[in-house]
């Protein structure tokens, strides 16, 4: 079997391993898959959706949204909502790095028609749903997110968005409210109808990759810190906190995303780095094994285009030169008779037939506050057949100039472990975790305490060879209040 069909079975084990997904908004559920489910992917493709992801998420807009609008490329998970009266159902990138939920909205200029994902596109109609308002340039949302009132404001005129992205793609539209439909989480397991009203962009315009991409959806979903964001919507109104957390399972395909307190297992956080765009933290140094790298100081920098940054939009680990060049240094010092060799042009692979976890080192990254972030050999290292392994880690000096001096921190080594949002607290945690057992959040209306756990459901499809699971988010909230 030569390399490149090598590369393509890591593909199916990936697939299989992270399969489809589903979620539950608070006491709300609705589905979340995986977005290349069921298809074979090669290396070069998960990369490639890396550069085009962070192409976006280090790029400026044009108007910015809530201080911080800076929408990120497809995410690695989608979900199936249901929007307007009646509710039509629609499939939306769900994404960290993005700030405002929008849908491809009926007459939209090249708009995406099909995708190559095996779903069917809609456009959402405002004309059709009895429950849709548009909202006006002088609505307290419009005006919060853009600071004050848009230049010509008139109060017939539409709160309009228009966000630019770094690699010249664009989307354009005006802002709505309307209704989305949940499956709401009633008790242990036990799910109800529910609704509540959000506003969210009405796509009217795309433009580059947003219109043409094989991989095209309906929309974004964003859980970023801006103002515009269905969490921030929601905790504005009282009906959440602004936290959240996942639990992605790469072994056994299970996964949690809850938003709400957390209240086991305990988590322990650093700092988010303040007034930045997207969940921003403070590194302080590099274990491997026992070797402390020695790197300059201004290595770990917080600033524009620096830093570190937690993603679960991002498959892998993208390093500053200086940092990967010093960590693979160390890593293959811990095993000299290794022949390497590259694979598609990018990848460092080689021959190894013992326990990795047993011939290769860990890899700590540490944190403010005493906080650690263990990777361990499987989880950095991408077995593709027997006994040939792939490094997951990345140069980020071979990517685009705005992202060389950024560390950022993907499903790579995020996986396996309870990562915590808590935005109210400026906050960021995680825990090593059994992603397929449960944790518990709490209700703080009633003080309730909820066991939430992961489910493995079958599938059709025949790439994940019947799995598909089942992928949580609880909203700890009365949603028959802002019907």
């Amino acid at each position: 079997m030569d390399l490149r069909r090598l590369v393509a079975l890591l593909m199916v084990l990936l697939v299989v391993q992270l399969g489809l997904v589903s979620f539950s908004l608070g006491n709300v559920v609705f589905k979340v898959q995986h977005k290349f489910a069921g298809r074979l992917r090669n290396l070069t493709e998960f990369k490639a959706h890396d550069a085009r992801r962070h192409s976006r998420l280090l790029s400026s807009v044009d108007l910015p949204l809530g201080g911080n609008g800076h929408p990120a490329e497809t995410g690695l998970y989608f979900a199936k909502i249901g929007l307007g009266n009646p509710s039509k159902d629609y499939y939306v990138q769900v994404d960290t790095g993005s700030d405002i939920l929008w849908v491809n909205c009926i007459g939209c200029d090249k708009c995406p028609t099909k995708s190559d994902l095996g779903i069917k596109l809609t456009l959402y109609d405002p004309a059709s749903s009895v429950s849709a308002t548009r909202v006006s340039c002088d609505d307290d949302f419009c005006t919060s997110t853009y600071n004050g009132l848009l230049p010509d404001c008139k109060k017939e005129l539409p709160c309009q968005y228009n966000v630019v992205y770094g690699d010249g793609s664009s989307t354009a539209g005006y802002f709505v409210s309307d209704t989305v439909q949940f499956e709401r989480v009633t008790g242990n397991l036990q799910t109800g109808l529910s609704n509540g009203t959000v506003t969210f962009g009405c796509g009217a315009q795309q433009s580059g990759g947003l219109g043409t991409s094989g991989e095209a959806l309906d929309g974004i979903l964003g859980f970023g810190q801006a103002n515009s964001s269905m969490i921030s919507q929601l905790a504005s109104a009282g009906k959440v906190k602004r936290a959240f957390a996942h639990c992605l399972d790469n072994v056994n395909g299970g996964g949690i995303f809850a938003i709400g307190e957390v209240v086991s297992p305990k988590v322990n956080t650093t700092p988010m780095v303040p007034n930045q765009a997207h969940y921003n933290v403070y590194m302080k140094e590099i274990e491997v094994g026992d070797t402390v790298l020695e790197l300059p100081t201004d290595v770990f920098d917080s600033g524009d285009r620096r830093g570190t940054i937690i993603d679960s939009g991002t498959t892998l680990a993208y390093l500053p030169e200086v940092v990967y060049d010093s960590m693979m240094t160390e890593i293959r010092s811990q095993q000299p008779g290794l022949s390497l060799h590259t694979v598609e042009e990018q990848f460092i692979c080689f021959k190894y037939s013992g326990n990795v976890d047993d011939g290769f080192p860990d890899i700590k990254f540490h944190f403010r506050d005493s906080l650690t972030l263990t990777v361990f050999p499987h989880d950095y290292l991408f077995q593709i057949s027997e006994d040939i392994w792939c490094f997951g880690w990345q140069n980020g000096g071979m990517q685009s100039k705005d992202g060389r001096d950024m560390t950022l921190l993907g499903d790579l080594v995020l996986s396996n472990k309870l990562v915590l949002y808590d935005i109210e607290n400026q906050a960021i945690g995680w825990t090593e975790y059994n992603c397929s057992s449960s944790i518990k959040v709490k209700d703080d209306k009633s003080g309730s305490v909820y066991s939430v756990g992961a489910e493995n459901i079958s599938s059709a499809s025949p790439v994940l060879s019947g799995r598909i699971v089942t992928f949580l988010l609880l909203l700890f909230a009365m949603l028959h209040r802002f019907t």
